[in-house]
């Protein structure tokens, strides 16, 4: 039946196994389910075994005796297994491991009680196990408790008890929403669970309050000089002052702008016709002028005249707007404030008239977070829009905005830039006339200068407070 082959190794055998029964508490085998890696290192004497059609259990014994473990055989292993196998210098715990992995069996392991089992007996106490505790769980009565939320939500309470599984099996929670209370039926230990965890829940968020301030900035300032002159040279009979020819017997000589009807710098002589008077030969004034000093000269006769005037032009302008919109709203809840007004925009299509509205309105968005540090980190969107009927087009204004979207992390009650824009607009313009504007020291009669600088900033603050009580 068998042919055990261990005489020449009965001196190792003896001092393994006396090693082996110094120390009861060693630990064989690892996970009792899992089949054993590969990788694992066995730390039992080494042995040399010869079985031929020897009785499993008989080889388990003989095993257990060597390794110095109890060993308890369950009733579902069949008692005809048979064992073959051939080792030489193997670990005894590694011949064990492997006659119970060939014979489709598995092992328990408490203690120093190595009990031996089919696989299929094992899954059965595995799921008579399971079933078991459900059976305890269900045994205890259910109890019902009603919890009155001051500042959670009901309703998302009873999706987070339910989405963490926090309820057993057959516990159950009902909304009641006009009065904001849970509704909760569970097991007493469960039950405990869940009041502490509402305790920590329904607690008062503190509050924020959000101030922005916009600062628009513009500055503008102009230089303008110009100069108008003219001359005006009469040859008449009524001047006595004929050229003594049949023609030209009399005649005009004099500056002249076309089209500038309104220029009258000729001699102030009633005998002198409209055009005679028109005697502009520089028309360079400063545009919109605030000053001016002029001179005229003039024969006694009216013959000969002359009129210079000097136009000059200094501007400076500052207008400065500030926008504060303000806005309170709870930790991580968005809130949203709004000042202005829309602006109808008009659209024909197919004969059909349209009328759509855009905001031209100061607006601020912010969600708030508030952290351990006392810092508070600010989602915002801020808007600020203006309509400029100055660049109409077909009678809709355009929509003069600024905008900003940020994160940004502030401390409590200190105030941070968000956003800044500077513009600045610098115009040079020189009229003159042609040639005689480049002669020197008089080139200046007959040439305009204009400077005008135009600068417009615009910044974006923003100061959270935390209000806490």
């Amino acid at each position: 039946m068998k042919t055990i082959r261990m005489w020449v190794a009965v001196s190792a055998l003896v001092i393994g196994a006396a090693l082996m029964a110094g120390n009861r508490q060693e630990t064989l085998y690892a996970a009792p389910q899992a089949p054993v890696s590969a990788l694992r290192q066995f730390s039992g004497s080494p042995i040399d075994v010869d079985y031929q059609s020897a009785n499993l259990r008989t080889v388990l014994r003989q095993l257990s005796e060597i390794g110095g473990i109890n060993l308890v055989i369950d009733p579902s292993v069949p008692t005809a297994l048979t064992v073959d196998l051939k080792l030489r210098q193997v670990p005894w715990d590694q011949v064990m491991d492997v006659v119970l992995r060939s014979s489709g069996l598995t092992y328990q392991l408490d203690g120093s009680v190595l009990r031996v089992l089919t696989r299929e007996a094992r899954t059965k106490e595995l799921d008579d196990e399971v079933k078991q505790k459900k059976a305890a769980e269900a045994a205890p009565d259910l109890q019902t408790t009603r919890v009155r939320l001051n500042y959670a939500t009901a309703a998302a309470i009873a999706t987070l008890l339910e989405d963490a599984h926090l309820l057993s099996t057959r516990g159950s929670v009902e909304v009641e929403e006009r009065t904001n209370m849970l509704i909760i039926k569970d097991t007493e230990r469960d039950l405990a669970e869940i009041r502490t965890l509402l305790t920590d829940l329904d607690r008062p968020e503190p509050q924020v309050e959000i101030e922005a301030r916009i600062v628009r900035t513009n500055r503008d300032t102009a230089k303008a000089l110009g100069v108008q002159w003219g001359v005006n040279g009469r040859v008449a009979s009524e001047l006595g002052n004929t050229t003594g020819l049949a023609f030209p017997n009399n005649g005009t000589v004099g500056g002249r702008v076309i089209g500038d009807a309104d220029s009258r710098q000729g001699p102030n002589d009633p005998r002198s016709s409209a055009l005679e008077r028109r005697a502009t030969a520089v028309n360079l004034p400063a545009t919109g002028a605030s000053s001016a000093i002029g001179l005229s000269l003039g024969a006694i006769n009216g013959a000969f005249g002359l009129d210079v005037a000097l136009s000059a032009l200094e501007h400076e302008g500052k207008a400065r707007i500030l926008s504060t919109p303000r806005v309170t709203t709870q930790n991580n809840q968005k809130a949203e404030i709004t000042q202005g007004f829309q602006v109808p925009f008009q659209t024909v299509a197919n004969n059909t008239v349209t009328v759509q509205y855009r905001d031209a309105a100061l607006k601020l968005t912010v969600t708030p977070q508030i952290t351990a540090a006392n810092t508070v980190i600010m989602k915002i969107a801020l808007e600020n829009g203006t309509p400029d009927f100055s660049r109409a087009v077909n009678g809709n204004p355009s929509i003069n905005t600024q905008r900003a979207e940020t994160q940004v992390q502030v401390g409590d009650g200190v105030t941070t830039v968000i956003g800044g824009i500077l513009q600045t607009t610098e115009t040079t313009a020189i009229d003159e006339t042609p040639g005689v504007s480049k002669i020197p020291l008089l080139g200046w009669l007959f040439k305009r200068n204009d400077e005008r600088n135009e600068s417009q900033e615009l910044m974006i603050m923003i100061t959270p407070r935390i209000i806490r009580g």
